[in-house]
């Protein structure tokens, strides 16, 4: 990489300053088995935006979301969620105001798809209240959120696996929580399913909901996203709006791949075509 190149993605990485954050990572160290994935890492995640994780496989991309979700403990550091460490709050109390879809899940033998989706209102559970109109509102809602109303009454090991994956987005969004982590939660969906699923997160950060999400299309991720984190190597390379992020020198750098970026002609965001050999 020349050093105009360097300075350039200097200039455009490091923490996000001056913007409100509820939830961030500061300094924070991590790994799996004494194998280090990213170190002295600082994140900011800014309120009211949808921000996307973009970056090659093995980056640390999903770690840094399991961190972010309180699933994996820095080795230094700290994860801070509306001022206060992570570590510091119960599960329950992470669930009010978090959701989470983990890259993958695993239901119980023999629930039904309603029952799963009706889950995601356990944060909101107390130990004399029982279910309340609101909690059904709750995953009435999600489930037509997410086009599987249909299929409330199945049961979830007998569906296709884009099916299951818009029923734990279901879930989470039963949950309603104000900030939603979402680990890859366009896997296993088919392109016409992809656009609905992010069409929905996109009118969610619209309504007022902060969205983190990984994501593998580097296209969809400048099209959806309005704060795009790029990492590579356990390290963030570049943060900003995708139009301000995204030219082919960054994807280059961090996927390795020859390519121009134009303008998108419907969306008019970063759109990337690969060069090929």
């Amino acid at each position: 990489m020349t050093d105009v190149v360097a300075a350039a993605f200097g200039a455009l990485s490091g923490p996000v300053r001056g913007i409100g954050s509820r939830l961030h990572a500061e300094n924070v160290s991590l790994g799996y088995s004494g194998r280090t994935v990213s170190q002295a890492l600082d994140v900011r995640i800014p309120d009211g935006e949808f921000t996307v994780i973009v970056g090659p496989n093995a980056c640390g991309k999903s770690t840094l979301l399991r961190a972010l979700s309180r699933l994996l403990e820095p080795t230094s550091g700290s994860v801070l969620l509306d001022g206060k460490s992570i570590s510091a709050y119960g599960a329950k109390e992470v669930a009010r105001r978090l959701g989470l879809l983990p890259q993958t899940s695993i239901a119980p033998d023999g629930i039904t798809v309603a029952d799963l989706v009706a889950r995601g209102r356990y944060p909101h559970q107390k130990l004399l209240r029982q279910w309340s109109e609101a909690d059904e509102a709750a995953v009435v809602d999600a489930l037509e959120a997410t086009n599987v109303t249909s299929l409330s009454g199945r049961l979830v090991d007998e569906l296709s696996g884009g099916q299951r994956q818009r029923v734990w987005v279901a879930m989470v969004l039963a949950q309603q929580t104000p900030l939603l982590l979402l680990d890859e939660p366009t896997t296993f969906l088919d392109i016409a399913h992809q656009i609905e699923l992010l069409e929905l997160f996109r009118r969610l950060n619209r309504e007022g909901n902060t969205l983190v999400a990984v994501l593998h299309d580097l296209n969809h991720a400048c099209r959806y996203a309005t704060h795009l984190i790029a990492m590579k190597d356990g390290a963030v390379v570049a943060e900003g709006r995708p139009a301000d992020v995204v030219t082919a020198e960054l994807v280059e750098h961090v996927f390795g791949l020859p390519c121009i970026v134009i303008e998108d002609p419907v969306s008019h965001t970063p759109l990337v075509i690969p060069l090929g050999t």
